[in-house]
């Protein structure tokens, strides 16, 4: 379908800045046309669908760079944990219960359906079974980075580790190429729950496909620990050692980081995903992104899964990652809202080699519309401000992705919201069944 949005802001994420008042247009997936003023005639004749946006702002969509979808269905089943006790007692034991393909078709439609909803056009996932994602994201119509879980225990739809390598490989194989929407990739969850060889293995297999190697890394001081007793060097070094890191492979969290490591990371190319909201639930340490970017290391924003956050709102995330680090070093002037709404749009465009997060021509149409007519959001002064300090997910109102509209006037365009309760209902019986059987759930 061709698209004209007109009478809009237009927030670029160009050197242009912001376009008081201008016009998008968009054939097939892609944007081809933005300018100021009221659009060419030829546009108003030749497009399918006419948005007038009056007094509306257009921007690209925001990205999550790292989820863990499918745990919407374990969302405030067991909170005011640490993260290991979070994880092992909990949550692990869990999903060996509970997760399988249709779990997590069911946790990827419900929180696709949020992201949705709150602007989020792409994310980046790592879970288990993800064939289900994979599906789930076909119809809901959002791109995504999908990463198939690999560690080295008994996991969901891996029963035996030996297999975990075999299985991603399988994934890769599958869905590679399957979807312009779609990008397989491969999780490992963390340098100490998956084996050296294993990283090794999983970075070859992600080298081969030419896709991306997603890893959990300094999330807690008890991980850097752990990890310089057993290998006598801190985690992003000992990931170094093995030969993994290069700009094909993103570490997440990296709250506990030397300058070494630092080094280490820019020198490779390595992208970081900064989950700030999820860090301060867990008390598990906070990432030093100021010290990141003052080195020109591309650091993005991500929401972590919503068991742990626990929700997937962007905005919200991004209004968490400008403040806390504004606090902790008593400095109002470090991480300004330019500087932030960027680490949820262009940064991980680029890092995950996608064609979004700007309204340029030649781009992907993955765009957002949002109603800054609230009293929350007027007068605007200052779009930057207010789209990092002021808006919230419910003041999106239309999401097109792909040159498709998937959100209209809030109103889901390519899926049933309540066929996804129903399941989404039935599944929290089951979790229910599970702690009442008194499983450490």
């Amino acid at each position: 379908m061709d698209i004209l949005v007109y009478d809009a802001m237009l927030l670029t994420l160009n050197d242009e800045g912001w376009i008081e008042k201008g016009c998008i247009f968009l054939k097939d997936n892609q944007i081809v046309y933005i300018g100021k003023g009221e659009p060419p005639e030829k546009y108003l004749q030749s497009a399918k669908k006419v948005i007038k946006a009056t007094d509306k702002l257009v921007m690209p969509g925001l990205i999550n760079a790292h989820n863990h979808a499918a745990m919407s269905l374990l969302r405030g089943l067991a909170d005011d944990l640490p993260l290991d006790k979070w994880l092992h007692e909990y949550i692990f034991p869990a999903e060996r219960a509970l997760v399988n393909e249709e779990f997590v078709y069911w946790g990827t439609m419900l929180a696709g359906w949020e992201m949705l909803l709150s602007g989020t056009t792409c994310f980046a996932d790592g879970y288990f079974c993800e064939d289900g994602a994979v599906r789930a994201c076909m119809d809901l119509g959002i791109r995504a980075v999908l990463a198939q879980g690999v560690i080295d225990f008994p996991a969901p739809g891996v029963p035996d580790p030996k297999e975990n390598i075999a299985q991603a490989k399988l994934f890769l194989q599958k869905w590679q190429g399957c979807s312009e929407l779609i990008i397989p990739a491969v999780f490992t969850h963390a340098p100490y729950t998956c084996s050296a060889e294993t990283l090794k293995q999983a970075k070859e297999l992600t080298k081969a496909y030419e896709t991306f190697l997603f890893i959990h890394v300094a999330e807690t001081n008890w991980e850097v620990e752990q990890i310089k007793k057993e290998h006598g060097l801190t985690p992003v070094a000992y990931l170094h050692s093995l030969g993994i890191l290069d700009e094909n492979t993103i570490i997440i969290h990296a709250n506990w980081l030397t300058e070494e490591e630092i080094k280490i990371i820019k020198d490779t190319g390595v992208g970081v995903v900064h989950n700030p909201e999820s860090n301060l639930k867990l008390a598990s340490g906070l990432c030093p992104v100021p010290r990141l970017l003052s080195q020109d290391i591309p650091v993005a924003l991500g929401t972590d899964g919503p068991a742990s956050n626990n929700n997937l709102d962007m905005f919200q995330e991004m209004d968490t990652a400008a403040k806390i680090h504004k606090g902790i070093q008593l400095d109002p002037t470090v991480m300004p809202a330019k500087s932030v709404l960027k680490m949820a749009t262009t940064i991980p465009a680029q890092m995950f080699k996608l064609n979004t997060g700007r309204l340029k021509e030649g781009t992907l149409a993955d765009i957002i519309i949002l109603d800054p007519k609230q009293p929350h959001l007027f007068p605007l002064y200052d779009p930057y401000s207010h789209l990092v300090y002021a808006v919230h997910g419910a003041d999106v109102e239309t999401v097109i992705i792909n040159g498709k509209i998937v959100l209209e006037e809030r109103r889901p365009i390519s899926f049933d919201t309540e066929i996804i309760k129903r399941h989404v209902l039935k599944i929290a019986e089951q979790v229910k069944q599970k702690v009442k059987q008194k499983m450490p759930v």
